[in-house]
């Protein structure tokens, strides 16, 4: 099945409709981190990607936002990031302000999530779907952690999906606690600093079938580099659903 998105705002990632960086600059965790578009993209602007800062523009940019959207959180940071601790809360207030928003939290610092939730979380806030990056196996330990927090929805991003990602001892915990997969190959350049890793289309295909396993929903986002230039597809990321093998052309939201 293939769900049409509906995009609302001005984001490119195809599973949003907009993106907040309240905060801006990371620290490399793991192996998806190698290549990072935001280390890519502030050494263009000659910047120090490594340096955490609070947004002076964007902070309160969800404030203007007044029609329903769902809002990818720190694209260019992590929200549970230990230097962004000061101004979480004030974060969450906002979250909190604006019911009308979806707020689409990505980590890869699950570890952290418990410690660093308002007080009124309780079993979750309605317009919050968390979720953790698992681009490798050695990366799984994050669906164990993420299942522990309370929740409305929790979504795993397998992007940049870096190689088979076995499942089997994690099924329990994915059909127990698990609502959404998003799917991806790494983007990169052939030369230069930021590159790119390889992704097989059986890799992606095993965790379509894995997900649909487990009654969550999945969002194919792209094929990646790789896989564009081994298929020849026009598109350099591979994103273009059209060029997908029917195995993969699906984009689905959880209900």
């Amino acid at each position: 099945m293939i769900k049409k998105v509906k995009k609302s705002g001005g984001s490119l990632i195809s599973w949003t409709d907009e993106t907040w960086n309240p905060w801006h600059g990371c620290h490399k965790l793991s192996d998806a981190c190698k290549f990072c578009y935001m280390f890519r993209d502030k050494m263009k602007y000659g910047q120090d990607a490594r340096l955490v800062l609070k947004s002076k523009s964007k902070f309160y940019f969800p404030n203007k936002l007044k029609e329903p959207a769902m809002v990818f959180t720190c694209s260019w940071s992590d929200f549970f990031i230990a230097e962004a601790d000061a101004w979480r809360d004030e974060a969450w207030e906002i979250i909190r302000n604006t019911p009308h928003l979806t707020y689409q939290i990505l980590t890869k610092r699950p570890e952290r999530i418990l410690d660093n939730l308002p007080d009124d979380w309780g079993s979750g806030y309605d317009n919050v779907w968390l979720g953790v990056s698992v681009e490798n196996n050695a990366t799984r330990h994050r669906i164990t952690t993420l299942s522990e927090v309370p929740a409305v929805v929790r979504f795993i991003s397998f992007e940049p999906l870096l190689e088979f990602v076995q499942l089997a001892d994690y099924m329990s915990y994915l059909t127990e606690f698990y609502h959404w997969a998003i799917l991806g190959g790494e983007s990169g350049n052939d030369t230069g600093l930021y590159r790119y890793g390889p992704c097989e289309l059986e890799w992606l295909e095993y965790l379509v079938d894995v997900c649909k396993i487990a009654q969550m929903a999945v969002f194919v986002k792209q094929l990646g580099t790789y896989l564009h230039n081994e298929l020849e597809l026009r598109d350099r990321h591979a994103r273009n659903l059209e060029e997908f093998p029917d195995s993969l052309k699906i984009r689905e939201f959880p209900k």
